[in-house]
């Protein structure tokens, strides 16, 4: 097995103990990146010499700290890159757009300085959609990530090159964003683990934002336990965002190896108006047949109206986005792709009445869930994107009038988690007839996302789609 095929915490663990050196694994993975980048599209700038720079001076700290008999991070030494819109001082953070092409911040996100604490290393920045706006991976101005089960199609976005990137082994794990499924549905078409944590859980201070009442970020890894191991690292609360919150938080990591005997999953009676393609529903009922098999008790719950939440989520994202670009808007309307642009144009005509309504139900819709779906089961289990990943040129629509319907296709599933603020664990679950990743995702209780570890770890534990690679 080589380097790049090694789990993040395989490789942490290696690393802690001296039987790897960060910088050969970070020599694997720039010779990888630098091989599959021109078909991939996945990094917007890598940075292997910083990263070496790194990595050696990660093993020597490794060897002192070693012969003092003093513990490193949890994350020392691992080689890891992130979506192009989280700050690092001194370093451009594009968001994607070439509005921001040479925007360089003063100071550095709270998520990258926890990582970086924790002793993680940076490869660079990955590929992304347009100002985190867009479930395809398309972008008109630096090219779309392709997936490299087959790169004629999508990846997934918005958290497009990090879902590319891991899945590709040029890196071992990835933070994005995730407003209405962008972790979540990159991992889902890749067929890697992603987390779209509760609101509130991760600080979002120094990250481009999108929606304020609805951005999460969130890690895209290979496992599991890899998962549970990155949002350790940066979730709690922090005083340079007000909206974190002061909830304690669990053992993840040791979550993960917990028996799921005795617990419950609930399965929707219905999935309404969104169409699930057979190969995922197929996946998902083996996935069902395999829980049982552990002990855990299916039940049959009625979800509320998901489509009352997708519009309303939509018309939060849309408000709020219409209000962080309306100067960009009036001065730089044409540095927008059009279908960009037009999603957040609509957001300039709604009525504060329609954005305040969205708002204000968003207690009253949790509530229902919670006494609908969670006061019966410990999970939701439903797919996570209900078809496998089309192909990039039929997802190439513009702005054209069937946008509505090709989102519905993608967020169908995870947007009303986000307008929710509910967490949501995405695990690959099979491929479909073609070859591409199919998925379902558990979703939560409000900070509950040890339990979520505890039914993904016990599946993956049982099954073996996390380990296969595309070629």
């Amino acid at each position: 097995m080589s380097l790049t095929d090694l789990s993040l915490t395989e490789l942490a663990n290696g690393i802690a103990k001296g039987d790897i050196s960060s910088e050969e694994t970070t020599q694997a993975c720039i010779a990888r990146i630098e091989r599959m980048q021109p078909a991939l599209n996945c990094f917007l700038s890598p940075e292997p010499e910083d990263a070496l720079a790194a990595a050696r001076k990660a093993d020597d700290v490794g060897a002192q700290a070693r012969a003092k008999g003093e513990k490193l991070g949890p994350l020392h030494g691992v080689p890891l890159a992130h979506k192009d819109m989280f700050y690092r001082k001194g370093k451009v953070c594009t968001g994607g757009t070439i509005i921001r092409r040479d925007f360089v911040p003063s100071y550095t996100s709270t998520l990258q300085s926890r990582l970086a604490k924790d002793g993680a290393l940076c490869l660079g920045t990955l590929n992304m959609s347009e100002f985190c706006i867009g479930p395809t991976g398309h972008n008109l101005h630096y090219g779309p990530a392709r997936n490299p089960w087959n790169t004629a199609h999508a990846p997934g976005g918005s958290s497009s090159g990090s879902g590319s990137a891991v899945a590709a082994r040029l890196i071992h794990g990835s933070f994005g964003s995730d407003t209405g499924g962008s972790v979540r549905i990159p991992a889902a078409l890749n067929g890697l683990v992603g987390l779209k944590p509760t609101q509130g859980r991760i600080s979002r201070y120094g990250g481009v934002p999108l929606s304020f009442s609805l951005d999460c970020f969130g890690p895209l890894t290979r496992t599991v336990e890899d998962n549970a191991r990155l949002l350790s690292s940066v979730a709690g609360t922090d005083p340079m965002d007000p909206t974190t919150s002061l909830e304690p938080l669990d053992d993840y990591e040791a979550a993960c190896g917990q028996d799921p005997k005795g617990m419950r999953i609930g399965v929707p009676k219905s999935y309404g108006d969104v169409k699930v393609d057979d190969d995922v529903a197929a996946a998902v009922s083996a996935a069902l047949k395999l829980y049982e098999g552990l002990g855990v008790e299916i039940v049959e719950v009625d979800v509320p109206d998901q489509a009352e939440l997708n519009a309303l989520s939509t018309i939060v994202t849309r408000s709020e986005a219409a209000t962080i670009h309306r100067k960009w808007l009036l001065e730089r309307r044409d540095d927008y792709s059009p279908q960009v642009r037009r999603r957040l144009e609509i957001g300039l005509v709604l009525p504060a009445t329609r954005y305040v309504e969205g708002l204000t139900l968003r207690a009253y819709h949790l509530a229902e869930f919670g006494d609908a779906v969670l006061s019966k089961c410990d999970a939701l289990l439903l797919p996570t994107v209900p078809i496998p990943a089309p192909t990039l040129a039929e997802l190439d629509i513009g702005d054209s009038d069937t946008l509505p319907e090709m989102l519905l296709r993608l967020t169908g599933f995870t947007r009303p988690m986000n307008y929710l603020g509910v967490p949501s664990l995405s695990m690959p679950c099979g491929f479909s007839g073609s070859g591409l990743p199919v998925a379902f995702q558990l979703v939560g209780r409000p900070f509950a996302e040890a339990t979520l570890y505890t039914l993904g770890g016990a599946y993956q534990h049982q099954t073996d789609w996390h380990t296969r690679s595309p070629e």
